[in-house]
């Protein structure tokens, strides 16, 4: 069992709300091109990975997902959240584990695992194939996608008061 503090508690749905909002301003971004978000929440899922444990960012992740389907999405939007959000955090943390790689290595990685997942996603509920002949312009987008995530997350990482830090 897993005991967390109140300040604990308090900090993880603060962090479940920031990535709830994230999520919500990047669905309002009109982006032209299918399928690529910036990846705004995800921030909030590396800074948890960062600052507290695989646990705490998957639980925030699993609530931000959940909550956003609430507040805006629909069942298909919670399968490609899920299946792209957890496949990313998995790569993250298994890249994480790994010293050669940096926050940005991290990132990119997520990101790209993260565009395999929705297309695994795509590819089961449509019951085709077809979708993988996205995956190329996806895992290339990753490259800025999680660039950027990397570099939100590292200031926040740094400049966040040091008493997050277990």
């Amino acid at each position: 069992m897993i005991k967390l503090s109140a300040r604990d508690i308090t900090i993880h749905a603060i962090l479940v709300t920031l990535a709830l909002a994230l999520s919500l301003l990047e669905a309002a971004i009109p982006i032209p091109i299918p399928g690529v978000k910036l990846g705004l929440a995800n921030t909030v899922t590396l800074f948890a990975l960062y600052t507290f444990n695989p646990l705490s960012a998957l639980l925030i992740l699993f609530a931000r997902c959940i909550l956003a389907t609430v507040f805006g999405g629909g069942i298909t939007s919670l399968l490609f959240s899920l299946c792209g959000g957890i496949l990313a955090l998995f790569a993250m943390i298994l890249t994480r584990s790994c010293k050669l790689f940096s926050i940005y290595g991290v990132s990119i990685a997520g990101a790209a695992a993260h565009g395999i997942g929705q297309i695994i996603a795509a590819c089961c509920m449509f019951l085709s194939f077809s979708a993988v002949s996205y995956l190329p312009f996806l895992l290339f987008s990753a490259l800025f996608t999680g660039s950027i995530t990397a570099f939100i997350s590292n200031i926040l990482i740094s400049r966040l008061p040091k008493m997050y830090k277990r």
